[in-house]
């Protein structure tokens, strides 16, 4: 035990404010005026109190005191907070801010909710954008704007881009989910003149929205087909080369996963070839966030067949974690190739992600791969197909095999947050990984049995048998023999437990090749009693060596039973 004396809390809070701020998760810091601090904005004030007392420090270059501003139109003068408590009340009473994020934010939702219902539609309120508005006011005021109706033409999803991207505004849709003319904004001002700030916001929409029409006009002029050779123009990766060849490597195994799949081979392959031309649209080069999107609605433009075109949008989902998954075979097919090629190639290059930093989003990409083969029950062989698209990057032999284990236990560790998401204990996932299946959707129906074993009241004991087991035959130091002489087995617990093992080996046999797992498990239930009185009535590590090799063959025996479907002695 080890005590610390106490220290007065004006000389530790200012220590401990720094390394608060030194923490916060900001991508990129910013210096200002000739001053070597850094931090996301200017800091110009600077309040710590304790009590009624100013704390005596100085951070990010200011020092401390117990005035802060007001709202810089509505009081732009020096606000004086006599005590913490007072902070919120003053601000808000006599500074014009809303200090609490989450009232803001529930302020913003009411007052763009009422404005939407008022023009007989509802507002769309995006949670990402709804959090970045509440950050961009301090005294949020909603008003609403109309926009020429014939652009209306354009697909919603440019215009929505346009309104939510670029310009932070709500789109409003009927009850039918059809976009109205109609947009709500919020302001951070209380105008003596609202019309005025409607009709700026107005001019600039319109402005956007003619932008969109124009590129929407001009790229159905031109066929994707005609993209598809530019895009050796388009870098993927500049130690990866251009993004034509990244197609023919995706064209390639899409359409190998098609057959895997039973899928439509021709269209897996169509899809593929004109999957990134939309990238050079100029639609998608204005509004990124569109590609795939608008790939769908050139495609359609010039008569692809429909399931080719929907694939073209569905490569990229999903987009984010909760967000729907391709829905069409050759979408599917598509969507795992696409992430496969882009997992490969970026660890072949050693750009691997480590603690919270992942520039290309493997993770999210690595479970988007999980999450289709998983959810959908496509029942490929992952370990399978990484070797074949490191094979397309055409690396040598031993480079193949290494990069394509390293994204494979790479792909496995984020099922620890799959699972862990959908109620799995950490020691039952831990249980079906120790085994790394190489077929996701076998991984999942091996976690399912492990949950339903564990529910079972001889769980417990099995588990721990299985772990005595695990360590006698690690610490044992012998070469364990694949067979059992039966001529051995003298102790009627042992050949009570033989005759038990040989019988449910070649009931459950069956059930592991057709990966019903869970009905094997329960039916291994059924060793306990023979196992537990194995351990009460036979010494297993008998000096005797050829019965104890015996006895060590008859656990390996009754272990890989149980491995067929998981570890279970991470259950303990």
């Amino acid at each position: 035990h080890r005590e610390q004396k106490g220290q007065l809390a004006a000389e530790l809070i200012p220590a401990i404010v720094t390394d608060a701020l030194r923490k916060l998760p900001i991508p990129k810091r910013m210096r200002w005026s000739n001053l070597d601090t850094e931090f996301v904005r200017p800091v110009h004030w600077l309040i710590i109190l304790h009590g009624k007392s100013v704390l005596p420090a100085q951070l990010l270059s200011v020092e401390a005191s117990n005035k802060t501003r007001g709202h810089r139109f509505h009081h732009a003068g020096y606000l004086q907070i006599d005590i913490p408590s007072d902070y919120i009340y003053t601000l808000e009473h006599h500074g014009h801010v809303i200090a609490d994020f989450e009232r803001r934010r529930e302020m913003v939702w009411e007052q763009v909710t009422a404005l939407g219902a008022e023009q007989g539609g509802n507002a769309v309120i995006d949670e990402d954008l709804l959090n970045e508005v509440t950050s961009l006011v301090e005294w949020p005021v909603a008003l609403q704007g109309r926009f020429d109706a014939a652009y209306l033409k354009v697909p919603p999803e440019a215009l929505i881009s346009a309104m939510q991207g670029h310009q932070k505004y709500f789109p409003v849709v009927d009850t039918g989910g059809n976009m109205l003319p109609r947009f709500i904004f919020v302001s951070n001002i209380n105008s003596t003149n609202p019309d005025s700030v409607i009709s700026g916001n107005e001019r600039v929409l319109n402005a956007r929205f003619s932008d969109a029409q124009f590129y929407w006009d001009s790229d159905r002029k031109v066929p994707l087909d005609t993209h598809v050779e530019q895009l050796k123009s388009v870098v993927f990766h500049n130690k990866l080369g251009n993004v034509h060849e990244r197609m023919q490597r995706v064209r390639s195994l899409s359409q190998r996963i098609a057959k895997l799949m039973d899928a439509d081979i021709d269209r897996a392959e169509r899809a593929a070839t004109l999957a990134k031309a939309d990238l050079l649209t100029g639609m998608v080069y204005e509004f990124p966030d569109l590609q795939g999107i608008m790939g769908r609605y050139y495609a359609l433009h010039q008569n692809e067949d429909s399931e080719v075109a929907e694939a073209i949008r569905e490569q990229y989902l999903p987009r984010h974690a909760g967000d729907d998954l391709p829905a069409t075979t050759t979408g599917q097919a598509l969507s795992i190739a696409d992430k496969l090629d882009t997992l490969v190639g970026i660890f072949s290059i050693g750009e691997i992600p480590t603690g919270d930093k992942d520039p290309f989003a493997l993770r999210r990409t690595s479970l988007g791969v999980l999450r289709i083969m998983i959810e959908n029950f496509i029942d490929l062989d992952l370990r399978e197909l990484l070797g074949k698209v490191a094979a397309l990057y055409q690396l040598d032999e031993a480079r193949t095999d290494t990069v394509a284990q390293q994204v494979f236990d790479y792909m496995l560790e984020r099922l620890h947050a799959y699972y862990g998401e959908r109620g799995y204990s950490s020691q039952q996932i831990n249980s079906v990984l120790q085994r790394k299946p190489t077929r996701p959707v076998d991984f999942d129906a091996r976690l399912a049995a492990v949950a339903a074993f564990a529910e079972l009241p001889e769980a417990e004991a099995l588990a721990a048998a299985n772990k005595r087991i695990g360590n006698i035959l690690r610490k044992s130091g012998e070469e364990i023999s694949n067979e059992i002489d039966t001529a051995l087995l003298s102790l009627d617990a042992e050949l009570a437990l033989h005759e038990q093992i040989e019988a449910l080996s070649s009931e459950v046999e069956p059930m592991f090749k057709r990966g019903d797992y869970t009905n094997a498990l329960t039916r291994l239930a059924a060793l306990r009693p023979v196992v537990d009185r194995f351990f009460d009535d036979v010494m297993v590590m008998d000096e005797d060596k050829k019965l104890r090799q015996n006895r060590l063959a008859l656990l390996d025996r009754l272990a890989t039973l149980f491995l067929r479907t998981a570890d279970l002695s991470l259950l303990q």
